[in-house]
């Protein structure tokens, strides 16, 4: 497998994005295009395992670490966006990479993966780009509640209004994470919720690019994501007949434990989607791309994607 690490403007208008390209030695045309959006607190590099089995059935794959995140990180300031609509920016940031990328490959079917924070960012590229893209897998998704998206916008603007935009807070982190151990008897670790594979749970903790605390401007990013997927007008905006598969462990804790993947399957049912399958993993906790039943993850995803 050959790996090529890029960069490219982000749409703040000031920083440089890395970007990694994984694809085969031999040179020939893709079977498709794979671009994964990571989730946060994260980067790009934890899904190279992943991207070496699709580079194997003959697909490219990329990604971007979005900004404030592993190789986009600047002036240290981790899990910070930008000042000027970084909800808007970090989905036109996917976007960019998606030209750059299709331009290389003009005639392979597109198909994008968005997990976690990276699912959200997702959801928001499918209402503004997704007639562009032949398919797209969310991952390890939530249907956070209107009002206590609203409750965390605000919280993570007070913080921002108080110079806090680069610093966490130390009461959004135990709001936002506070009970995702009460499922987990004899928890070992605060991040066992992610796996229940313990080392990728020690590597993800070890890692020191991730695991970070999120500082109040990320928040604020986050809360404006999921605000506009409770927008009607703009779940009204995606292509009926585009492919989607919603995907996620049963035991995600972001997910409420497979209701809200329900919810969102069951709201673009609701608009009309037409070709809309759901996937949950009995026992998967988070990270079902980092899960002890991971192979066949894999290859679920990647038999979907040939499927079409």
């Amino acid at each position: 497998m050959k790996r090529e690490d890029f960069s490219f403007d982000s749409r703040d208008g000031k920083t440089k994005l890395h970007a990694v390209r994984w694809s085969g030695e031999d040179g020939k045309e893709p079977v498709a295009i794979v671009q994964i959006v990571h989730g946060m607190c994260e980067h790009v590099d934890r899904y190279e395992d992943f991207a070496s089995f699709l580079v194997s059935k003959g697909m490219v794959v990329t990604a971007e670490d979005h900004l404030g995140h592993g190789g986009s990180i600047t002036d240290n300031k981790k899990g910070y966006f930008c000042k000027q609509d970084p909800a808007t920016v970090v989905v036109r940031d996917v976007h960019r990479l998606k030209k750059i990328t299709q331009e290389m490959y003009p005639q392979v079917p597109y198909y994008i993966i968005g997990h976690s924070m990276g699912s959200f960012i997702l959801r928001n590229y499918l209402f503004r780009y997704g007639k562009g893209i032949d398919g797209a897998v969310i991952m390890g998704t939530g249907m956070t509640p209107r009002p206590a998206a609203l409750m965390l916008k605000f919280l993570a603007s007070v913080g921002c209004f108080f110079g806090k935009a680069a610093k966490p807070s130390e009461l959004i982190n135990k709001i936002a994470f506070g009970a995702y151990l009460k499922k987990i008897p004899n928890a070992r670790t605060a991040s066992d919720w992610l796996s229940k594979d313990e080392a990728v749970v020690d590597k993800y903790i070890e890692d020191p690019l991730c695991g970070f605390d999120f500082p109040c401007n990320g928040y604020k990013t986050l809360a404006e994501l999921i605000l506009r997927l409770h927008k009607k007008s703009n779940i009204e905006k995606m292509p009926v007949t585009l492919r989607i598969l919603i995907t996620s462990g049963s035991e995600d804790p972001v997910g409420n434990y497979g209701e809200d993947p329900k919810k969102v399957y069951k709201s673009f049912i609701d608009e009309g989607m037409q070709k809309v399958e759901l996937k949950l993993y009995e026992n998967d906790r988070h990270e079902i791309l980092n899960e002890t039943d991971h192979e066949k993850v894999y290859e679920d995803i990647y038999n979907w994607i040939v499927k079409a």
